[in-house]
């Protein structure tokens, strides 16, 4: 997968950009850049594979609400100095699309913290933007969804039925055209295919 055309349009945005070939190397990566400052996570597969809690607990204070307390978790996320997330995808042209049922994400990556990370692996790569947010409707969401094992139409379909279901999961979506105003945002890139 080349990252030539994306890096080059998230940077015309303003976004710092930095680029692995592994998740390990990434993982290296913002565990020595982010040290002894207050850090929040979104939910995120990406960021379970590449350890991050663990490593940056050792030398931050560190909120996850998959590791700890839902509730308290998110609320302590959003008031950290440092956000970390991936996306649900990641357009060529440069938008990073997401889809959230709580919210907590997709708000703390709009404001409150000095800066924001998107950890972003190649399979969330799309054309444009039409295409990411059908990925993050129709691939992402329904996968979440079955690994929830809430009881959705798209759990048995494997795409987005627009349900009106109470247990529905992708309940708002954000779509970043460029870093939001005052908060630093970089956006990693992994040659691997991680998260949903």
């Amino acid at each position: 997968m080349d990252f030539t055309k994306v890096k080059t349009q998230l940077l015309a945005r303003g976004y710092a950009v930095t680029e692995f070939d592994t998740a390990e190397e990434a993982a290296a990566y913002l565990d020595g850049k982010i040290d002894n400052v207050t850090v929040g996570f979104g939910g995120s597969a990406t960021l379970e594979r590449l350890d991050l809690f663990w490593k940056l607990s050792v030398h931050n204070t560190v909120y996850w609400h998959w590791k700890q307390d839902k509730d308290e978790a998110r609320k302590a996320a959003m008031q950290t100095d440092v956000y970390l997330l991936s996306a649900n995808a990641l357009a060529e042209s440069g938008e990073i699309v997401n889809i959230d049922g709580v919210g907590n994400r997709l708000s703390a990556a709009l404001f409150g913290h000095q800066k924001v990370y998107f950890v972003i692996g190649e399979n969330k790569l799309t054309e444009d933007l039409s295409a990411a947010i059908w990925r993050a409707r129709n691939v992402a969401a329904p996968k979440r969804a079955r690994q929830f094992g809430v009881n959705t139409p798209c759990v048995k379909g494997e795409r987005c039925y627009d349900c009106k279901s109470p247990e529905r999961i992708c309940r708002g979506m954000s779509i970043h055209w460029g870093p939001m105003m005052g908060m630093g945002a970089e956006i990693v890139l992994i040659h691997e295919e991680l998260g949903l």
